[in-house]
């Protein structure tokens, strides 16, 4: 099989808010959850150690996630913000879930911050047969950076172990988001030059198109959307937390990649929880990496950044999945649309692996 690496997964903010343990099988949690407030407001739990192992899912980039409170899903939340401090502490916060669970369990979870501890972690992984229980490998990223101050913090954050930054979700300071439009503002792209001149590679996932454009523009470093679909293949509102033909090629330009998201309402315009999951195949996935294959004329810049377990989970899904062990079903679809091996290679995980090689510090 080969080996996946997820560019996107929301694994402190469910730890805070809803007490998920990933040490644990995703369908363990699923049974405790049974009559939580959990299943309403983040769906099932797709993520787990046990079905990382069997999805030969290597790495996985793990957020510091804040949302700003008037975004607030409910009483569940608990990484929302008022005030720029808070934003800070509830990042810090998620950092220390980060480095104890590696800390406490370096047998399932390992930070990865250099190349170093990249290269000897993929190595143990590409010389190891299915099912073999290695360490899954966590390169932290901040989702929503209101919460740093300026240039000494970001320093600071870099030093700690994050090396991708989104500076946006909803809206911020800094640039306009998928809930509030806009472009950046004369501090965004201050927060540009210092996050380049500190080494951070910038996600420009949730960012409107006007923000995305001024930042393949002006960023001088590698840039990725580490979560995102082809906007061309989604009708309506829902196309504008998508990436445009013009982006896509302005991220090939650059080098960029792009983790595709298997979220039915990402794939079909008009989907809701309640609707038959039926309706939505994993073939319907494929269209969106072919279309960014199509678009940029290579496999070198479509991956997948799943966004598990982000504010949804199974039944809202593609019908063939259940977990996220099932991503491995892609390597036959994608074969079937005549992807060769090296191309399918690619899609899992060497573009991700070439964005890590280029960006992570000696």
């Amino acid at each position: 099989m080969p080996i996946l690496i997820d560019a996107h997964q929301d694994l402190a903010y469910n730890i805070i808010s809803f007490g998920r343990d990933y040490r644990r099988s995703a369908l363990e949690t699923r049974r405790i959850e049974v009559d939580s407030i959990t299943r309403a407001a983040n769906g099932q739990c797709l993520l787990g150690y046990p079905e990382y192992i069997r999805g030969r899912v290597a790495m996985v980039i793990a957020t510091l996630f804040v949302m700003p409170r008037r975004f607030r899903g409910g009483p569940w939340e608990k990484v929302d913000y008022a005030t720029l401090a808070e934003a800070n502490r509830l990042a810090k916060q998620q950092l220390d879930v980060y480095l104890r669970l590696c800390g406490e369990n370096p047998e399932q979870f390992q930070l990865i911050r250099n190349k170093r501890e990249f290269s000897s972690h993929w190595t143990a992984w590409e010389n190891s047969p299915d099912g073999t229980l290695l360490p899954v490998g966590l390169v932290l990223s901040i989702e929503g950076a209101e919460g740093v101050a300026d240039k000494n913090e970001l320093a600071e954050w870099f030093e700690a172990g994050v090396r991708f930054i989104g500076p946006v979700w909803a809206g911020t300071r800094y640039c306009g988001g998928m809930y509030e439009p806009g472009k950046f503002t004369a501090e965004g792209l201050r927060f540009l030059e210092d996050m380049a001149d500190l080494g951070y590679t910038l996600d420009i996932a949730h960012m409107t198109e006007e923000s995305a454009l001024q930042a393949l523009d002006r960023y001088e470093r590698p840039i990725i959307a580490s979560h995102a679909n082809a906007a061309a293949l989604i009708e309506g509102d829902s196309a504008r937390r998508h990436l445009s033909d013009r982006v896509l090629l302005g991220l090939a330009e650059r080098g960029g990649v792009v983790g595709t998201v298997p979220f039915n309402r990402f794939l079909l315009a008009g989907w809701r929880n309640d609707d038959p999951r039926w309706q939505v195949k994993l073939s319907r996935l494929v269209d969106h990496i072919d279309h960014i294959c199509q678009v940029t004329g290579s496999a070198h810049h479509a991956a997948i950044g799943t966004d598990f377990d982000g504010g949804f989970g199974w039944p809202a899904i593609p019908e063939e999945l259940d977990t996220i062990a099932d991503l491995q079903l892609l390597d036959k679809l994608l074969s079937e649309r005549g992807y060769a091996p090296d191309q399918i290679d690619a899609i899992f995980s060497g573009n991700w692996r070439r964005i890590l090689e280029q960006t992570l510090p000696a």
